[in-house]
């Protein structure tokens, strides 16, 4: 559509059709769409799973209506992904690297996902694929996006201009030019630079940045995909906490990729970063048309096919507006989940070596079913874990001004 516009107003100087030059009214559509496609087509594939009969094999932990869930059609996060992917389709530049590598995320993760709930439901093996092999394609996701970044020429950031220069030159920003800068939250000289690392090579360190900058890209996208996986616990949880992660990637990427407003707000501006922002609402759209099947009591689960998707999606965002060291608070909640069995398996792990009896912190983890173990309804979970979470976006909102 952006094509056809664009040519239609160039050619024929067809009356509105500039409109699809503008960022937010293409973002506006794709969500829009998303959101109809969400709701209206999604109840039809929630029927013909539930006709193939692709439903949830629940391991019995104990929880209180965890057997009721038993047969609940999975695998729908192919709702949230083609609900995505068709409005992307019709209303981004395609030709755009951020809008290409998320395009990828999304198909890379997805295909892991589905694998993953195909071997549960139609081989009937409750683990799913073995975790080596999911670890494995998290690995190769964050290798690819790190590559992308670090290599592709058309990944760039622009540094602002002093204020004697803007004015002499009327250009609030330098030149595009390759750069491992990202950025630190709530301190006034909020860059860091990844190059800093490999300071003791002197002026060869620009060369080795790599070394740091994809290792540190593999462990942000296989952490907060494996976050997203296992905040998928319970009715809403996933796709209401991702809804809210994601908006305020939007604000992020919109800014980022906006001149005026990068400058306004001292933060780096990165050319051609604003087009995710149509991705982004597309990706909303489709979370937000989901969730509409997936509140309690759920009639349909996203399966790994979904959480690994969002997971992968919102890490690969954070990554491209320099905001990755946001994510402990932007996703806080899929940050505790993570932290939560890390602690009570380490915990575990080492109170049985020391005392030859296993000792637990948590009644269950992750963290959302310790709640469910202390006899909150996960209604009431939800909720909670909601605001908190909407607390934690307006913080990290805040913190384009906080420093």
């Amino acid at each position: 559509m952006y094509y056809l516009f664009d040519f239609l107003e160039n050619e024929y100087q067809l009356t509105g059709a500039s409109l699809f030059q503008f960022i937010t009214f293409r973002s506006a559509l794709a969500f829009m769409v998303s959101l109809l496609l969400s709701t209206i087509y999604g109840k039809r594939l929630i029927n013909y799973l539930r006709k193939q009969q692709i439903g949830e094999t629940v391991r019995d932990l104990g929880l209180e209506g965890q057997v009721q869930k038993a047969g609940t059609p999975t695998m729908g996060g192919l709702i949230i992904i083609l609900a995505t992917l068709i409005p992307v389709f019709l209303f981004a530049k395609l030709d755009n690297i951020y809008v290409i590598i998320l395009i990828i995320t999304t198909l890379w993760m997805g295909v892991i996902g589905f694998i993953d709930d195909y071997i549960k439901v139609f081989k009937k093996d409750k683990e799913g694929l073995k975790g080596k092999f999911k670890v494995l394609g998290q690995v190769g996701l964050g290798l690819f996006v790190g590559v992308m970044f670090y290599f592709h020429p058309s990944v760039t950031m622009k540094s602002e201009l002093p204020f004697s220069e803007k004015i002499a030159n009327t250009h609030l920003f330098g030149e595009a030019h390759k750069s491992v800068k990202t950025t630190i939250p709530f301190l006034k000289g909020n860059e860091f630079d990844y190059t800093a690392v490999l300071g003791w090579l002197g002026d060869n360190a620009a060369d080795y940045a790599w070394l740091i900058f994809i290792p540190v890209v593999i462990f942000i996208v296989t952490g907060v995909s494996n976050g997203a996986n296992l905040t998928d616990g319970i009715d809403g949880l996933a796709a209401g906490t991702s809804t809210i992660i994601v908006a305020v990637l939007g604000v992020f990427a919109w800014v980022s990729g906006n001149i005026i407003f990068s400058d306004y707000l001292n933060v780096m501006y990165i050319p051609n970063s604003g087009e995710m922002t149509v991705y982004i609402s597309a990706f909303a759209g489709g979370l937000i048309g989901f969730l509409w099947y997936n509140t309690y009591p759920a009639q349909v689960f996203m399966g790994d096919t979904g959480s690994l998707t969002i997971g992968g999606i919102i890490a690969v965002i954070a990554i491209a507006v320099r905001k990755e060291l946001l994510i402990p608070i932007l996703a806080g909640i899929f940050f505790a989940e993570n932290l939560s069995v890390v602690l009570q398996v380490g915990w575990f792990k080492y109170t049985k070596k020391k005392f030859g009896e296993g000792r637990r912190i948590f009644k269950m983890a992750p963290l959302h079913h310790h709640y469910q173990k202390k006899g909150y309804h996960e209604s009431k979970i939800v909720a909670r874990f909601l605001i908190i979470g909407i607390l934690l976006a307006v913080l990290s909102v805040v913190t384009l001004k906080m420093r």
